[in-house]
């Protein structure tokens, strides 16, 4: 795919917010055919611009009420260290989110967890039984007050 045009760009808009739209109602809020709206989804899933269709599931309702976001310092620097750490919260369940930052830690994690007693767990599990974890800071969702993986588009 060469280049996103303003149409591209509704089509975006369009299935960030429901990507269950079907192919007639993009195609009316667009002003193409539906296979004309079908092809640049593929084009633009197959140029990997569109990475993933996913449904958001309500949490709370599965009993996943505690949202934590932690920070973590790594011990030593290296790569092995670095990819031995991310593939960790790769495999970890409860991490939704893990971010390789800068500044005060080197990671950023969103994690949901039933209770305190889980998430004890997982710091046992992830931090206090790891070499490479030098310290982690822990804070607590109060309430969600903007919870969105869209991007802004233009």
């Amino acid at each position: 795919m060469d280049k996103i045009d303003s149409v591209d760009l509704k089509i975006l808009n369009l299935i960030q917010e429901n990507n269950k739209i079907t192919s007639e109602v993009l195609a009316k809020e667009v002003g193409l055919s539906s296979s004309a709206c079908q092809r640049r989804i593929n084009s633009m899933r197959k140029a990997g611009i569109i990475q993933k269709d996913v449904s958001i599931i309500d949490r709370n309702i599965l009993g996943r009420k505690i949202t934590i976001v932690v920070q973590v310092l790594s011990d030593k620097e290296g790569v092995e260290y670095s990819e031995e750490f991310k593939k960790l919260m790769i495999k970890a369940p409860e991490v939704m989110q893990c971010y390789y930052v800068t500044g005060d830690y080197d990671y950023v994690l969103i994690a949901t967890f039933v209770d305190m007693e889980e998430y004890e767990l997982f710091t046992q599990k992830y931090f206090l039984n790891n070499n490479n974890i030098k310290r982690f800071s822990s804070m607590v969702v109060m309430n969600r007050v903007k919870e969105n993986l869209s991007i802004p588009l233009s």
